[in-house]
Parts: structure tokens; C-alpha cells; sequence
């Protein structure tokens, strides 16, 4: 099995959106609910993300992105690992865009 990173994406105008205390309970539970169907290909739950801080040969500076949270996963193909999120709380229920999976590669000429 291969590992795949999901990226939780959120949408440019949705900075700072929060949904309603019955939405967030609706919303959890379904996360949760999510979690536990694929808890067996799940290898790091993740969680969300705070604000972002570059590093480049310029130095450090504070930028944002629309990455709001993450998750690794296996799974027997990059096909499998995407059909997992399909319909996924973040953006049915939640405020969130979407999720974006990735294969996780082995570093080139690594052990």
C-alpha cells in the first residue's frame, strides 16, 4: 500500500468562516463518523492548520494559503486514496473547498 497525503482546502472568500454551533456538531460527527470508516487506512489523523510562515533565501515572512488541514492515508492507489474523500464532511457540511490528494514519494536516492 501506498501513502497518500490529503490536503483540506478552503475557499479564498471563506477566511475566518466559522459555521453555526449546530453545524459544527453536525459537522464533527460526521468527521468522526469518517474517520472511523477508514480508520484502517488511516496512518496520521493530521488536524488542522494555523498561520503560515515562509522561509526562502529572503528570509521569513508571514503568508497565507488555502491549506486548513491534513491527513495521510494508505491506500492501493492514487485513485482509491481521492474516491476515499469523495463526498467528505469538510466541504459538504463544512465551509471547506475541497481536498487535494498526494502521493507521498520516496526521497531520491533515500534508504
Amino acid at each position: 500500500m501506498a501513502k497518500f497525503l490529503a490536503v483540506y482546502m478552503g475557499r479564498p472568500s471563506g477566511k475566518g468562516e466559522m459555521p453555526d454551533q449546530a453545524t459544527m456538531a453536525k459537522g464533527m460527527a460526521a468527521w468522526h463518523k469518517w474517520m472511523t470508516d477508514h480508520a484502517k487506512s488511516v496512518t496520521v489523523n493530521g488536524g488542522p492548520l494555523g498561520k503560515t510562515k515562509r522561509i526562502g533565501r529572503d528570509g521569513i515572512s508571514d503568508i497565507s494559503n488555502l491549506m486548513t488541514g491534513f491527513t495521510i492515508i494508505e491506500a492501493d492507489s492514487h485513485e482509491a486514496a481521492a474516491a476515499m474523500f469523495r463526498d467528505h464532511p469538510h466541504f459538504t457540511i463544512f465551509p471547506g473547498d475541497s481536498v487535494e490528494v498526494m502521493p507521498c514519494l520516496p526521497i531520491p536516492g533515500g534508504p
